[in-house]
């Protein structure tokens, strides 16, 4: 049986390899073309098509990611139809491969796979993407939010404070940074305001040019007192780390997945809407397990007769089968988000159906075979 795992391991593995490599070719091939608009939009500040090459190799990681459970299909289930066609899983059924163990073989196969994905979209993924915006933004300028920067909120004791950050650069400051501090009610207490600033590991931030204004919300005078001060630093003790900021400026797709957890805490705790990122999170976490169904989806197409048609067409189906279980996903994504679903379930639905379905398929053919 070692034998024959390697067998298939080796085939499947080749195959998925050079479908993989085919289409981050194409994506690679589109990236570069799209991003030559930007090469003639900033080209005066140094933004060449050498930067531009690189800007797009880093892209590579992400597109693999969103790649890897269509291609683990798409490769697998070639091998096991061409396997069919040439009458070998016949000849591997005769020599003991049943259904039970080639069904505990090629879900072997797709954890093997489930952990590259995860590895992929939780570390390489998230560096990549975030050394890509970061090497555009020295030459197009800070990332940043739209015009009014990202707003993060704080609760510390009987206060709580409104954090807005203007932009990150890409030694990962936080420019234009304002802290609006409240006190328990809601009263505004003081305005916090640096050029630069920057979090430290004790759980605070270091404010550069800093400027404070406290406002004495005293009862008993007409009008309250207002002091100014300034000063080239400034600490602030908070619990808002730098990957926070991050995220409320990145797309949450290429964040990790213990970054997202403890950003939807964060949210959760100081009362903001974190569905979003909650739902992104189980995403993350189930969409690793979709090779596990992929390769339980191909495993049919072994048991399927070539004799009046091509593997070609099989392949094909396939292939629209993997493309059907990536729109049922994002669809349902879309649905939880509008109708208030539960994030794990919305996420964990499209595998449980293909699941069940490339099961009964097989359990089918195997009973009629």
């Amino acid at each position: 049986m070692n034998t024959v795992r390697r067998l298939i391991y080796l085939e499947a593995v080749r195959a998925i390899a050079f479908v993989s490599m085919g289409f981050i070719a194409l994506f690679f091939f589109f990236d570069f073309v799209e991003e030559l608009k930007a090469v003639d939009q900033i080209r005066a500040l140094g933004y060449q098509v050498p930067q531009a090459l690189i800007f797009v190799a880093l892209l590579i990681p992400a597109h693999l990611y969103e790649l890897l459970p269509i291609t683990v299909l798409i490769g697998t289930v070639f091998v096991m139809a061409r396997f069919a066609k040439s009458s070998e899983y016949t000849i591997l059924r005769t020599s003991g491969l049943g259904p039970g163990l080639a069904l505990k073989t090629l879900l072997i196969l797709g954890l093997g796979f489930a952990v590259f994905t995860f590895f992929v979209g939780d570390y390489v993924s998230p560096l990549a993407d975030r050394s890509a915006q970061f090497l555009k933004s020295q030459f197009k300028g800070n990332l940043t939010k739209g015009k009014t920067g990202a707003w993060l909120k704080e609760k510390q004791a009987s206060h709580h404070f409104a954090v807005n950050v203007g932009s990150i650069a890409s030694d990962m400051s936080m420019q234009d940074v304002r802290i609006f501090e409240f006190d328990a009610q809601s009263h505004f207490v003081s305005l916090m305001t640096g050029r630069r600033a920057s979090a430290s590991t004790d759980g605070s931030w270091t404010l550069y040019d800093a400027k404070l204004i406290t406002f004495d919300n005293n009862k008993k005078s007409t009008s309250p007192s207002i002091n100014r001060s300034e000063a080239s630093t400034m600490r602030w003790p908070n619990s808002i780390s730098a990957d926070m900021v991050s995220a409320a400026i990145l797309r949450p797709e290429n964040m990790g997945t213990v970054d997202l957890l403890r950003y939807t805490q964060h949210l959760a705790d100081n009362g903001q809407a974190a569905q979003k990122y909650e739902l992104q999170f189980w995403r993350k976490v189930f969409y690793p397990l979709s090779c596990l169904v992929m390769v339980v989806l191909a495993l049919p197409f072994a048991y399927l007769h070539f004799r009046s048609s091509g593997i070609s067409v099989y392949v094909f189906g396939g292939v629209m089968a993997g493309i059907s279980f990536l729109l049922l996903n994002n669809v349902l994504s879309d649905m939880a988000t509008l109708q208030g679903w539960q994030p794990w379930l919305a996420a964990a639905l499209p595998g449980l159906i293909y699941s069940l379905l490339s099961l009964s398929a097989f359990t089918w053919l195997v009973w009629r075979r």
